[in-house]
């Protein structure tokens, strides 16, 4: 069980950005690993309109249930490990286990488990290495039936890490882009498919 604070600066980039900063870092294909997100919320979006996330992240075999909720600076994260078994008892709505993420969900956001669902599960190529004094990550996600890429710079403070990514990207001549975290662009890919069908209907 951990909470830390999360400081980020992201970037959507082009497949061929991507491939450029492959180059550039000399990352290789066997340096990305796999990880699945699978995200929950209500039916009326209660966890998106109070800013937050809420997911299983697996990984190497691992699960991960977290709670990323809005902070003073950055993001606060609350990460709690689960059993295969407690994976499935969430993800089909069985059950929701004890611990600090309900106990956040429940007391800090007045969300209650049994109200959640499973919205999808948005695949990840990620590969990380230290950068500065942070950590640079370069992701390749597929999900809804799209594809994106992404450069990401963690630090300890978000002038420092706003910093090193406005360097980092005149450095090799690619675009500041706005830039939704992997849920919001989850959730507005939803709304597109969501929007034509019910046109198509």
């Amino acid at each position: 069980m951990s909470r830390e604070t999360e400081i980020e600066k992201k970037n959507l980039i082009t497949k061929k950005e991507f491939e450029q900063l492959c180059r550039r870092f000399d990352i290789q294909e066997d340096q990305f690993t796999r990880q699945a997100n699978t995200y929950f919320d209500t039916d009326d979006g209660a966890v998106r309109k109070e800013g937050a996330a809420l997911r299983i992240r697996e990984k190497n075999n691992d699960m991960v249930l977290t709670l990323k909720q809005p902070a003073p600076e950055g993001l606060l994260e609350t990460n709690q490990p689960l059993s295969p078994q407690e994976a499935e008892d969430v993800i089909t709505g069985r059950s929701f286990p004890e611990g600090e993420v309900k106990n956040a969900l429940t007391e800090s956001l007045h969300i209650h488990p049994e109200n959640l669902g499973r919205l999808g599960t948005l695949e990840t190529l990620r590969t990380q290495f230290p950068y500065k004094t942070g950590i640079l990550f370069l992701d390749h996600s597929t999900y809804l039936d799209t594809e994106d890429f992404e450069i990401e710079i963690e630090g300890s403070s978000e002038k420092e890490v706003e910093a090193w990514l406005d360097e980092l990207l005149q450095e090799q001549n690619i675009p500041a882009r706005s830039t939704p975290n992997k849920i919001k662009r989850f959730f507005l890919r939803k709304q597109e498919i969501n929007a034509s069908d019910e046109h198509r209907s």
